[in-house]
């Protein structure tokens, strides 16, 4: 962390928070609307789904802000819209406001996650290892979130979602007083210019929908495997057990894993491989009974994951370059998430079969990107 320079190391701590104050409430939230307020599981489904419309639906929206106002006021206006949305939260038992409080804590995701991740791609002298770092960081926030979430709610789910709305309120003075501002290259086009520009970028499109299928994958750890290990053990606490696996792996090996792989092979094959490995994961659950297959799973696809990723995030910096990183990412964040979303369905729709069919889209994805490292040239 120390080869980085200050602003990525401040954005890396930024990430930590914001994983930390993320899940310190949002897993925590179904059984509040429910339980404590008596919502039914419909409007409840419906405040949920605001929140995830408003950050995946918009996040071109905040990939063009950050590349025509710089990353640094976006990043700082998503910081404080999570705060106003996690403290309505915290006083809101009304659907009005609790929808209000959904759509401002998804539009805050979907200004500061493509405003980050533009900003180190353009901000980072070694960008590949900033990235490795990049996912430690967030997946220690994720690590620590639920645990003090838990704690906080043995006093009453008011305290989870002000402590959650204090994290991000610290986060958003620490890049007002310490984030510094970069000098925003002019694009010469207007925004609608920009988003055709990357919408008519046939090599970028291959790219994003091959490695959608990182995403695809990685939801799973919320459908497939939960539901297997649940069979497979009979209670509901081994779910915990896959994500305390999968954040202490990524934890322990996901720099080493990354030097490795960039000393080893080019970066289109570490990002083919990570995905064979994510789908060979799943192949072993298609196969096989009990819970060792569920965890082989869960261990595959946190290596696959830590194999690709920081590779993907540098690769989407080199398609957008100094000027458009935001929008390229936006639009990355868009389709995939598309694309992880319909996957889901049809993964669900398979009923018992939803593994094998995991196990197809990593293999068929890794093979797409093996086709293009044949075919295009690589951005430079």
């Amino acid at each position: 962390m120390r080869e980085l320079s200050w602003p990525v190391r401040l954005l890396l701590v930024n990430q930590f928070g914001v994983n930390v104050g993320f899940y310190l409430l949002v897993p925590y939230l179904a059984g509040h609307l429910t339980g404590d307020l008596g919502l039914s599981a419909a409007v409840t489904g419906v405040i949920l789904g605001a929140r995830n419309l408003s950050q995946q639906g918009l996040f071109l929206i905040g990939g063009s802000a950050a590349d025509r106002l710089g990353a640094r006021p976006v990043i700082i206006l998503g910081c404080a819209l999570r705060t106003a949305g996690f403290a309505l939260f915290a006083f809101g038992d009304a659907v009005p406001l609790l929808l209000s409080a959904a759509v401002l804590s998804g539009l805050a995701g979907a200004l500061f996650n493509p405003a980050v991740r533009a900003y180190v791609a353009v901000a980072a002298s070694d960008k590949v290892r900033a990235f490795a770092l990049f996912n430690v960081f967030a997946q220690a926030g994720a690590l620590c979130g639920p645990v003090l979430g838990g704690a906080l709610l043995l006093v009453d789910f008011r305290a989870a979602a002000l402590a959650a709305a204090a994290v991000f309120a610290v986060l958003t003075v620490a890049q007002v007083l310490a984030l510094p501002a970069r000098q925003v290259p002019r694009s010469g086009s207007s925004v609608l210019r920009d988003w055709r520009r990357c919408l008519s970028d046939r090599r970028f499109l291959a790219f994003t929908f091959a490695l959608s299928g990182m995403f695809a994958l990685e939801n799973q750890l919320y459908l497939v495997l939960p539901l297997a290990a649940e069979r497979a053990t009979g209670t509901a606490g081994s779910v915990a057990l896959l994500f305390l696996v999968s954040t202490v792996v990524s934890l322990l090996f996901q720099v080493r894993i990354t030097t490795w792989l960039r000393e080893a092979t080019s970066r289109d094959r570490a990002m083919a491989l990570g995905l064979a490995v994510m789908g060979s994961g799943f192949l072993a659950l298609a196969l096989l009974p009990g819970i060792v297959p569920v965890l082989v799973a869960v261990l595959a696809l946190a290596v696959g994951v830590m194999m690709a990723q920081p590779f993907v995030y540098e690769r989407i910096g080199r398609f957008g370059g100094e000027s458009l990183s935001g929008t390229y990412f936006g639009v990355f964040y868009l389709a995939s998430g598309a694309v992880a979303a319909a996957s889901t369905a049809l993964v669900g729709w398979a009923g018992a079969a939803g593994a094998a069919v995991c196990a197809v889209i990593g293999l068929v994805c890794a093979a797409a990107v093996l086709v293009q490292e044949r075919r295009t040239a690589v951005p430079t």
